[in-house]
């Protein structure tokens, strides 16, 4: 089974956290057309935990981590200022 086959597809990208995917979430957000909050990471957080909590999937990470400028999730160390996307507009992609 692989990894996303239980996610929805976001309709920007061509799979769930494809590069399509990332590119239109981050145009979005640069545009002015994404919101999202600012939230600093704790000790032993990762960017699924915050997914998890803020968005209602942990698999949104990459959402997280594309508004973010990060380009991989184990670069995150306390202290991190991450954007949590808009979990509304971010399902309607």
């Amino acid at each position: 089974m692989r990894r996303y086959s239980r996610s929805p597809v976001i309709k920007a990208g061509t799979a769930y956290g494809s590069q399509g995917g990332i590119d239109s979430v981050r145009s979005l957000y640069n545009s002015g057309n994404l919101q999202a909050t600012s939230y600093v990471l704790k000790e032993g957080e990762r960017l699924d935990h915050i997914a998890g909590k803020f968005l209602g999937d942990s698999t949104m990470w990459w959402a997280i981590a594309a508004i973010s400028g990060i380009g991989w999730g184990l670069q995150c160390p306390p202290g991190t200022v991450v954007l949590i996307p808009n979990r509304q507009q971010l399902e309607s992609i």
